[in-house]
């Protein structure tokens, strides 16, 4: 028999390649990371789960990768953010079937990842498909 390979301990904190950010930063130029920790982020300056973004108004261009088990009430700050003045760009699973997709995720502007991505410190790539929702900016 193989080796037996304990699983990974289960988290909803998945750190975004840095290839991906770095793209869409190029494009968006970010002034914020509103779901960070300490290891993962991705800008200066960060918002770590301590700071409770859910909490605070976000101003700038702000970037999102949330936890994905309350991607609901993540994506519908970023929308109510967007309505206050700040662009928020989100990557998120493609997941098409649920509430907060059709509540949320239609108002923005959507980009389908193409493949699966592959997220930092993981063996494989995701088990779903991704997609990048921008709400821009609406004053």
């Amino acid at each position: 028999m193989g080796q037996y390979i304990a699983p990974r301990k289960m988290t909803d904190e998945r750190e975004t390649p840095d290839e991906v950010y770095a793209a869409l930063d190029k494009e968006f130029g970010f002034t914020r990371d509103v779901c960070a920790s300490h290891v993962n982020r991705k800008h200066v300056p960060y918002w770590t789960i301590e700071d409770d973004a859910l909490t605070k108004r976000w101003h700038g261009v702000c970037w999102m990768n949330p936890p994905y088990s309350q991607t609901a009430r993540w994506m519908q700050k970023a929308y109510e953010e967007s309505r206050r003045g700040a662009t928020v760009v989100c990557l998120v699973p493609s997941a098409t079937d649920t509430g907060w997709w059709h509540n949320y995720a239609i108002l923005g502007e959507i980009r389908f990842w193409r493949g699966r991505i592959r997220f930092v410190g993981t063996r494989g790539s995701a088990p779903f498909p991704s997609a990048v929702v921008i709400f821009r900016r609406m004053r």
